[in-house]
């Protein structure tokens, strides 16, 4: 299933025009899939650029698959708003080839085992993580995304590879995230502190 997914991703941006810009909905139909795992995939590589405002408008989409993923659903229908979300020509290609490189790895490494953690039982806790992770993305920290993000990813492939190391690996990489998110906040409050009693307040 992967290997044909990373194929028609990397040759999408092989032979696509020099101005290729593809939205969000136009990255999914490339899936040849709608699954909710597949557009967490999606949304959590676009989470970890380096592309400004993207992170904040992605988290509430992040939200609404935690809610979906919640009732139980596998198929998600993709908001007007975030499916027309569209990347630059750079940013696309960069993206379809992450995605590539990201499958290609995956069906190497990735296979079924510790069912457990994979099981429908446990999706209430995963789509409580994954709206955690969402908050983490909308909160405006230097470099906030990319640990969460890596998260859903892992999540995301987890799920569709039923492997329950990489959901173990998404669990360790989520928390990395909350930590980095709780000493920024103290570094901000310390700040603050110091700097009210520079100024005397």
């Amino acid at each position: 299933m992967s290997e044909g997914i990373a194929r028609q991703l990397r040759g999408a941006a092989q032979e696509g025009p020099a101005a290729l810009r593809l939205s969000l909905g136009e990255l999914l139909q490339l899936h040849g899939q709608d699954s909710g795992a597949a557009l967490l995939m999606l949304m959590a590589l676009l989470c970890t650029l380096p592309v400004a405002g993207v992170g904040t408008v992605l988290s509430l989409g992040i939200f609404a698959l935690a809610w979906a993923w919640l009732r139980g659903r596998d198929s998600v229908n993709l908001p007007a708003r975030l499916g027309g979300l569209t990347l630059n020509a750079t940013w696309t290609r960069r993206s379809l080839h992450s995605l590539a490189w990201t499958y290609e790895r995956a069906e190497r490494w990735l296979r079924p085992r510790w069912p457990a953690l994979c099981h429908a039982r446990t999706r209430a806790g995963w789509a409580v993580w994954i709206a955690l992770m969402g908050a983490l993305i909308f909160l405006p920290l230097p470099l906030g995304n990319v640990l969460p993000g890596t998260s859903l990813m892992l999540l995301s492939l987890g799920w569709l590879f039923r492997d329950g190391l990489a959901l173990l690996l998404a669990a360790a990489t989520g928390m990395a995230g909350v930590g980095y998110a709780i000493a920024m906040g103290h570094l901000a409050i310390a700040a603050w502190q110091h700097m009210g009693a520079a100024l005397g307040l």
